[in-house]
């Protein structure tokens, strides 16, 4: 028993009837702001159903550019009516629940650690089509109806996202040459805007759950906003998420012209690999500055984790990356 247990089962209740009841609730993941927590849902004359609750106790977990996870839970429903894999969403909390700012979904079977995904022998089915999977569901991610989206969902392009992460890099007063270089390169060669779209935020290697026969579910949308829908086709090919299969530019387990392939077949809009090499340029220059933010963390001993230490080493991997990129080299 938590002290989450008697309100979720109140919720439950008054969704499923009052015989059901919470069981086994386990504590899965999460830090002060925010928590995952998985448990059974038992009605009469019918099996346990798993589910997982989502939860920010005290609905403030928007920060930084977080939606906060009400709006997250309806922006997980707009796009399974899309046809997204998605975990189906059971409920969406209000204040009278008192559960704070959460969602329940239910569970979905399959493996998010991506060094599993890209070297067990259990998936190797799933590798080989996985790109292409990848490729459709965002498309269908990019042609969610507009008046199906919270009102307030964030505009954000790719400049946008530039400036802000460039003022970011100019407030830790550092000198970083090859960061200098790639803000110079991506201003310089940035693409026109394309009409705007939803955007997924962090589709990569590891936010999505795969089982033996590929995608399962697309998750973690609380960097969901409307931009550029290239951003997304970009971000899954940062060699960050490749974890070291650095030749399979998708997330490590597949070839950008299958993740392309399913895209159109999808009913996205046709792309080159030039289309791309920008945005996986941004990604890259985006995920640096995300390190150097967890290397002023442990620096500053705001967070003294060696967790946040051995992130923030990696600024360094991500300049490489961006030497590459500018070089001319989106495989390497």
């Amino acid at each position: 028993m938590t002290a989450l247990t008697a309100p979720l089962t109140r919720v439950m209740q008054a969704r499923f009837g009052p015989s059901a009841q919470v069981v086994d609730m386990t504590r899965l993941s999460g830090g002060a702001s925010q928590e995952t927590w998985g448990f059974g849902l038992e009605v009469p004359s019918e099996p346990t159903r798993k589910l997982i609750l989502r939860r920010a106790p005290f609905q403030s977990a928007a920060k930084g550019e977080a939606i906060g996870l009400v709006k997250e839970a309806h922006i997980i429903a707009a796009a399974a009516r899309a046809g997204t894999p998605v975990p189906e969403i059971i409920h969406v909390c209000s204040p009278e629940d008192d559960l704070g700012d959460a969602f329940i979904m239910a569970h979905v079977e399959g493996q998010t650690i991506a060094r599993k995904i890209l070297r067990d022998e259990e998936f190797s089915h799933a590798r080989s089509r996985l790109a292409f999977q990848c490729g459709e569901a965002l498309a269908k991610i990019h042609a969610v109806a507009p008046h199906s989206l919270p009102s307030d969902l964030p505009i954000s392009h790719g400049l946008d996202q530039l400036d802000r992460y460039e003022a970011i890099y100019r407030g830790f007063e550092m000198d970083r040459p090859v960061f200098e270089l790639a803000l110079a390169w991506l201003r310089q060669h940035a693409p026109q805007p394309l009409p705007t779209t939803l955007v997924h935020g962090d589709f990569r290697n590891g936010n999505l759950m795969v089982n033996p026969l590929g995608l399962a579910a697309v998750l973690d949308w609380e960097l969901a906003h409307q931009g550029d829908p290239r951003e997304d086709l970009g971000w899954i090919c940062v060699n960050s998420w490749r974890f070291g299969v650095r030749e399979k530019r998708v997330g490590g387990f597949g070839a950008l012209e299958d993740l392309l392939a399913g895209y159109q077949a999808a009913g996205g809009q046709a792309y080159e690999a030039e289309d791309l090499t920008w945005f996986q340029a941004l990604g890259s220059f985006k995920w640096g500055i995300m390190c150097l933010i967890m290397y002023q963390a442990f620096a500053t001993k705001a967070d003294p984790s060696i967790e946040r230490a051995m992130i923030g080493r990696r600024a360094s991997e991500a300049e490489i990356d961006l030497l590459n990129l500018i070089e001319g080299r989106p495989h390497a």
